[in-house]
């Protein structure tokens, strides 16, 4: 294995959800692999058949716009030549990052692969037992609301029967005598 191994807890922190896909940054996916933005763009432009749009995309400028601003809060670009983007950044998906190892060629793409696919399985993970828990808790919900149903029904008769004895209805009018033949 390669000393410069990358913690799966730095990877998880830079996949976003996009277009209902969890992706990962040309940039980030770049400094993972230990090559530059420009390399991994390059070789993705030049096997554009090993990367369908399930495996990479160009993000629109209102996406990119939405990642910049969550990504970072400074208003300012830095100073300097090849500081800031020109071009919209492509996302890779879990297979596309697997697929830019396979065309990046070098030891360090093959082996921190391993790592961003762990990354990727572990937040499919969770989300996953998120949608349990969430299943189980409105199966919780509809069982307590049917119980409720019932104690209310309960209830609401004994607040009937207290106030009967408080406030008795009328009962039936007593007959009356007749006067006369």
């Amino acid at each position: 294995m390669s000393k410069s191994r990358v913690p799966i807890r730095s990877i998880e922190r830079t996949i976003i959800v996009c277009r209902g896909h969890r992706v990962i940054l040309d940039a980030d996916l770049a400094a993972i692999y230990g090559v530059s933005t420009k390399r991994l763009n390059e070789q993705v432009r030049r096997n554009h058949d090993r990367f369908p749009a399930d495996f990479c995309f160009q993000l629109t400028i209102r996406e990119w716009k939405s990642v910049q601003g969550i990504r970072s809060q400074t208003a300012t670009l830095e100073k300097g030549r090849g500081r800031h983007r020109k071009y919209r950044p492509f996302v890779f998906t879990e297979h596309g990052a697997i697929m830019a190892a396979n065309v990046l060629n070098s030891m360090r793409a093959v082996h921190t692969s391993v790592f961003v696919v762990r990354a990727f399985i572990k937040m499919r993970r969770m989300l996953t037992d998120n949608k349990e828990l969430a299943r189980r808790l409105t199966q919780l919900e509809n069982e307590l609301k049917k119980r409720l149903d019932v104690h209310e029904t309960a209830i609401v008769g004994i607040l009937q029967r207290i106030m009967d004895l408080i406030d008795p209805p009328p009962g039936p009018e007593p007959t009356r005598k007749q006067i006369g033949f």
